[in-house]
């Protein structure tokens, strides 16, 4: 075995002992290094409350166009798609038996108007003629029988003429008395009675034709469909040929110039929202949000979801939102002003369950503090207490760091000190390799 020189061994001990206070000098180093981290101000700023509920979308008026009679299409002239107005004619039906039917309506209306003329022009007049010439004729009679009553009378007063000739001449204007009496009461009927009932028989017997002539026009109406509102055909079952029946949907006409997004808001958030308040759609692709406002809110809670229904109408330019998709409704129930709020990346957890924030003094120390949080906004959260607005609060690094524990504040995009002496270590050994 080789024997070590004196000087050789002093050597080796001095070598073995700078290794250790190496060794040393860099445990105290790691132990003792702050932890790098990135803060950001407690500010004052203005934050919503979001209610936010998946919800689906509807038109907000929509017509079942159905058919009042059954017959078969005759031809369609508008197809899905097509945009209508109000009262557009979209199908016509098979009518002609209809309108052969109306066509003998309109006939039987035509005669009993002419019957109602002819009664109250012709047929009535000439009946109260004849009853006044009926009543002009007894009382000539009458007078006649009276005249000739007078006369034997003073020939019997006289001695000239028998007594039987006297009572037949009695007789005689008793019988022209009461035939003028039946003239004058025929007439009077004609007159009251008789001449309004003919006339007002003849008006029913107009009325009456005149309304199976409308219901008659009204089935050949019927046969053409027209729309009851302006909007979009949504669907169309039928083909020309098939026969439409009164309970089948013949169209779907739907408005969507505006559009309803129906969303179901939990219990506890819906006691928030009310109507007026500003809302935003948004879709699924989560790039396009349109602005709405509630327009209903549902007085009852659905027992099996426990939720309530809210209603979000919304102006529905060029026809991108499509009824029945799937949205996400955020609702503004309320705005704070000058709300204490920290940047969502700034909460931890609390030493007992609730929620912290780790702040650093001028020192660089940090200290966890316990916080009652409020109202949260995208990546801004609302502090009720806990902090005050000018503390420094981390953002990036406070997840595992301890209370009161030295830190680094460091801007974003800067590297830590260990990762730049690794990266100049990286450098060096390749440095050494291409050597």
């Amino acid at each position: 075995m080789l024997q070590l020189t004196s000087i050789q061994m002093r050597t080796a001990a001095l070598v073995a002992i700078a290794l250790l206070a190496g060794c040393g000098k860099k445990e105290e180093k790691e132990v003792e290094a702050p932890a790098p981290v990135q803060v950001g101000p407690v500010e004052q700023a203005t934050v919503h409350k979001i209610v936010e509920a998946d919800g689906v979308l509807f038109a907000k008026d929509q017509a079942n166009v159905m058919p009042k009679i059954t017959a078969p299409v005759q031809k369609f002239l508008v197809n899905r798609g097509d945009h209508v107005k109000a009262g557009q004619l979209l199908a016509v039906l098979e009518n002609r038996d209809l309108r052969a039917n109306a066509a003998a309506s309109k006939g039987q209306f035509d005669q009993a108007e002419a019957n109602l003329r002819s009664t109250t022009g012709v047929t009535v007049p000439e009946a109260i003629v004849k009853a006044q010439t009926d009543v002009q004729s007894a009382q000539q009679q009458a007078d006649a029988a009276k005249k000739l009553l007078d006369s034997r009378r003073n020939l019997f007063q006289q001695g000239a003429l028998a007594r039987r000739l006297v009572d037949e001449a009695e007789v005689q204007y008793a019988a022209a008395q009461a035939a003028l009496a039946t003239a004058q009461e025929h007439l009077r009927t004609q007159q009251s009675v008789g001449n309004q009932e003919q006339v007002r028989s003849a008006q029913a017997q107009v009325e009456a034709a005149r309304g199976t002539y409308q219901s008659a026009e009204a089935q050949v109406g019927y046969s053409e469909v027209r729309s009851p509102m302006s909007g979009v055909i949504a669907d169309r079952p039928l083909f020309p040929g098939d026969v439409a029946s009164t309970g089948q949907p013949l169209f779907v006409v739907m408005d969507i110039s505006r559009i309803v997004a129906r969303a179901n808001v939990p219990q506890v958030e819906a006691a928030a929202v009310k109507i007026g308040q500003p809302a935003v759609i948004k879709l699924a692709d989560k790039q396009t949000e349109v602005p709405g406002k509630v327009v209903v809110v549902s007085p009852a809670t659905d027992p099996a979801s426990t939720t309530v229904q809210v209603w979000v109408e919304a102006a529905n330019a060029g026809e991108v939102l499509k009824p029945g998709a799937s949205v996400r409704v955020g609702i503004t129930a309320a705005t704070i002003p000058d709300a204490t709020v920290v940047p969502a990346t700034a909460i931890v957890p609390g030493e007992e369950g609730g929620n912290a924030v780790m702040t650093v003094s001028g020192t660089n120390t940090a200290h966890l503090k316990k916080v009652e949080l409020g109202v949260r906004e995208g990546d801004k959260v609302q502090i009720l207490s806990g902090v005050s607005p000018g503390d420094q609060v981390i953002t990036v690094g406070a997840l595992g760091l301890e209370d009161k524990a030295k830190v680094r504040v460091v801007q974003p995009g800067e590297k830590d000190e260990d990762e730049k002496d690794s990266k100049d270590e990286k450098d060096d050994k390749k440095g050494d390799d291409k050597k």
